[in-house]
């Protein structure tokens, strides 16, 4: 049954699922600022992808949830977080299953309290996938897989037929965390090192397996059970030439989620009183460096 999808922030993930979702027949609402909702409206999704190939979708644009959604996608950057929530109507939404599909993980009360009559399922998605124009998406290597908490099942089976590796798993903080442990030290250390990771694999191997153990020593302190030689097993592979979506937002100048990331990291760390000197050390450089 085709099912009712609003995508809040059609990005490099959001424009991805978007578009992969419109091509089963599931009818796609892209909640976006004027000229790429316009640009959405007309020309629809397209994504150009190694592992799907390429392909474009009908797709509606708007730049705010005006009709019922099945499921709402939440997906823009961390940084553009609050003012994206403005163009999602909490009465609009009403019941709807949200799913936020963010980096870090402080966002899940965030929007439990401003939409409290929805279902919030925690989601992660591991993807090297970035915009490239308006409703345009480019999606690099075959890694693409989306791991959801009980609650979306209609959403994970839409998912799964798309041809993406789709997991559920009960346990929330411990998804919340398997992302950020991928996502932490791959974002620190290409940022870090302005170079793509084949070049922090070689250049600094030590830190990033410290940064890998650190961010799981911080993970198990919050509830979670990281596996750190599987982050590295993820890591290893991951084309030379790959680039973080942080390490592109900071070569370009625009605000980073260095404090949805990185930050994330180091608080968990300060209330659990765990030491993460190479992860701290990191953070704080980036700090100083992308005021």
């Amino acid at each position: 049954m085709p099912l009712r999808v609003a995508i809040l922030g059609p990005g490099g993930v959001g424009g991805m699922l978007g578009a992969l979702l419109a091509r089963e027949g599931h009818a796609v609402t892209c909640l976006a600022r004027p000229e790429t909702a316009q640009h959405i409206q007309r020309h629809g999704l397209t994504l150009s992808s190694d592992r799907f190939g390429e392909l474009s979708a009908a797709a509606t644009g708007t730049t705010r949830l005006d009709q019922p959604a099945d499921v709402c996608l939440v997906t823009p950057k961390a940084t553009q977080l609050e003012a994206a929530l403005e163009r999602l109507p909490a009465d609009v939404l009403g019941t709807a299953v949200l799913v936020p599909l963010l980096n870090g993980i402080d966002h899940l009360d965030l929007l439990r309290e401003r939409y409290p009559a929805a279902r919030t399922v925690a989601g992660a998605i591991q993807v090297a996938a970035h915009r490239t124009a308006p409703g345009t998406v480019r999606h690099d290597g075959s890694m693409a897989a989306v791991t959801l908490a009980p609650g979306a099942e209609q959403l994970a089976d839409a998912l799964r037929v798309t041809g993406l590796d789709v997991a559920v798993r009960p346990d929330e903080r411990g998804l919340l965390w398997a992302k950020l442990s991928f996502l932490a030290p791959l974002a620190l250390l290409t940022t870090s090192l302005a170079a793509p990771v084949g070049a922090v694999r070689e250049q600094r191997s030590e830190d990033l397996r410290t940064v890998v153990s650190e961010v799981a020593a911080a993970a198990r302190a919050d509830g979670a059970d990281p596996d750190p030689a599987a982050t590295l097993a993820l890591l290893d592979p991951l084309p030379a030439g790959m680039r973080s979506s942080m390490q592109r937002d900071a070569e370009a100048g625009r605000p980073t989620e260095l404090e949805a990331i990185g930050g994330a990291v180091l608080r968990a760390a300060e209330r659990h009183g765990v030491d993460v000197p190479v992860t701290r050390r990191i953070v704080e450089d980036l700090r100083a460096r992308l005021r």
